[in-house]
């Protein structure tokens, strides 16, 4: 995807936000640390542009809630949020509310796993949907997006690499094939 199609795909995905909750009362948009917060921020502007209001947006950090890190880390680390909160960094309400979960790209679902584990601990949220840039399938957990910008068929070999200006030089998606992996 070149940066065309990436802000295509954000608008369609804005309007699809829009329609499926019948405007944006109550709904916080979130996006996962470190690119999803970035599309977040572009898709509360795009719904911003179509419904003449501010959705609220906020960073989550599921560093601490992740299944590959140690036992060992978990229990020292000395964080007691669970890393939620809005663009200032001050802890958001989640309680009833609509939650947008946003990411650059669904893989295994682990991410997703952990950020739900996430806004479950900072309250009970009406519900959570979910947003992804990129699908590349290959699923270890029972989680399907709600919104997509782009379904890409992958093999386990090949990975997704998004680029975003705010963080890259340039936005794109390209595909890296690893060569050489065993397995």
């Amino acid at each position: 995807m070149d940066e065309t199609a990436i802000r295509r795909a954000l608008t369609r995905i804005a309007h699809e936000i829009v329609e499926k909750n019948k405007g944006i009362d109550n709904c916080i948009i979130v996006g996962i640390r470190t690119r999803g917060i970035y599309l977040a921020r572009r898709i509360a502007d795009r719904i911003k542009e179509i419904e003449g209001k501010p959705l609220p947006v906020s960073e989550l950090d599921i560093t601490r809630y992740r299944d590959d890190r140690s036992k060992a880390v978990l229990t020292s680390d000395i964080e007691v949020a669970a890393g939620i909160g809005d663009t200032d960094g001050l802890p958001i309400d989640v309680q009833d509310k609509r939650i947008i979960l946003f990411d650059d790209v669904l893989y295994t679902g682990r991410t997703i796993r952990a950020a739900m584990d996430a806004l479950m601990d900072c309250g009970r949220p009406q519900s959570i949907q979910l947003a992804v840039l990129v699908d590349r399938g290959h699923r270890e957990l029972p989680i399907r997006p709600d919104f997509v910008g782009k379904n890409v068929p992958t093999s386990k070999q090949e990975q997704i690499e998004v680029s975003l200006t705010e963080v890259d030089s340039s936005d794109q998606v390209i595909i890296i094939h690893q060569r050489g992996q065993a397995g």
